[in-house]
This record gives structure tokens, sequence and C-alpha cells, in this order.
């Protein structure tokens, strides 16, 4: 998309005139309606469509978000990668219901997704692990994430010792990280309208089948 058609999109939604839904039928499915929008988030020239915020529950009720990005998706979930001993992956350990919200201001849309997590497969975590950059590897050996550095340089330290102990060869997955897959049991979708009559769509899921309706703004 060129900076004029950028341009002229902004302008338009700042109109208030957006993009439709599309006419669902009864084997209309949510992952078909996120593909298509993931789709137009990248047409459209967003940053990083694939950012969406990870919220997580600890076991005393306190909420927590953070943002990350989406690595791949398909009927069986959401899949996004971290360091299991996070504070995230702690709490999605103890408390397996997480909500998910993808949110493109340009289009003014927004996915929200509520539902459990799993662990993705070893074999799937040292797959994707080893496709990274060899910077980012050995990052994820230097960084015990969410945890408290114990002096300022900590972590560039880190960085160093891990750098020269992998200096030779491949750096190995480590065992403390890898996959999430988030299975979905329902999915909101949200568009922007004028005068705040926004339209939301939610899919629900019951059993193995997905039901759809509306609800108001």
């Amino acid at each position: 998309m060129t900076l004029f058609e950028k341009l002229r999109c902004l302008l338009t939604f700042g109109q208030g005139v957006a993009l439709p839904l599309p006419e669902l039928s009864a084997n209309t499915t949510p992952e078909q309606l996120f593909e298509q929008w993931f789709t137009d988030a990248h047409k459209a020239g967003i940053l990083l469509p694939e950012a969406m915020s990870v919220s997580s529950c600890s076991t005393d009720g306190q909420p927590s978000s953070r943002m990350v990005l989406l690595k791949s998706y398909d009927e069986q979930g959401f899949v996004f990668f971290t360091n299991y001993a996070s504070r995230k992956s702690q709490e999605l350990a103890e408390n397996n219901k997480v909500a998910l919200l993808f949110h493109w201001n340009v289009l003014q849309r927004q996915i929200r997704i509520e539902g459990t997590v799993e662990k993705v497969s070893e074999q799937e975590s040292a797959d994707y692990f080893h496709s990274r950059d060899r910077g980012s590897q050995v990052g994820a050996w230097a960084s015990k994430q969410s945890q408290k550095l114990k002096y300022d340089d900590e972590l560039k330290d880190k960085m160093k010792h891990f750098q020269e102990k992998f200096a030779q060869g491949d750096v190995p997955h480590p065992e403390f990280w890898g996959g999430w897959r988030v299975k979905p049991h329902a999915i909101e979708f949200w568009q922007g309208r004028a005068n705040r009559l926004h339209e939301r769509l939610c899919f629900e899921k019951q059993g193995k089948q997905w039901h759809n309706h509306k609800l108001n703004p």
C-alpha cells in the first residue's frame, strides 16, 4: 500500500466509513473470518499485525496482560512462544483460562478470543526455536524472564557467557522455552461504525460446533 493509499484509508475511517462485516452462512467459521481479517491487516500495511495481548490470571484472581507475537494459527488454536518460567507461563500453568486481543486501529477492528491453553509439543517448540535468528536463540538462554536482575549488567554478562558457550555449533533448544496453544471457545469480531453503532459478531463453541450471534455495541 502506497503512502497516498494509507492516508486516504485514514481519512476515510476518520469520516466514520469502515469495512463491512461479511455475509455469513451456516458454514462460516471464526477461523475463516480471522484469516480474512488478518490478511486485511497485512494488506493495510499495519506494523506487526500479529501483535496481540495475552491476559492470564493468578490463582488469587489478579489478572495481568502483555503483548506477544502470534506465530501460527489453525483450527486447533493460536500459538505463541515464551519462557516457561515467566510470570505468564506460571499463571497459565496454574490457571489455563486465557484471553487474547488483537486491535487494528486503522481498520477500526479488534478481535477478542477466550479459551484455554496447552503447551505445544516439544518438537514444535524446538522447530520454531531453531528457525529464530541466532541472537534470539542465545538471548533465550541469557534471560531468566520475569525474575529480578541482581545487578545492572547481569543480562549483558549472561549474553556474553552464552555467546561464548555456544560459539561452536548450533544453539540447543532450552527445555524451559516453548510454545503455548490457545484453544478458543469464544471469538468476537468488532467492527467500528459511526455514531458508536459498532458491530459485534460473536462465535461461541458448543461441543465441536460454532454458533454465532450479534451483540449490541
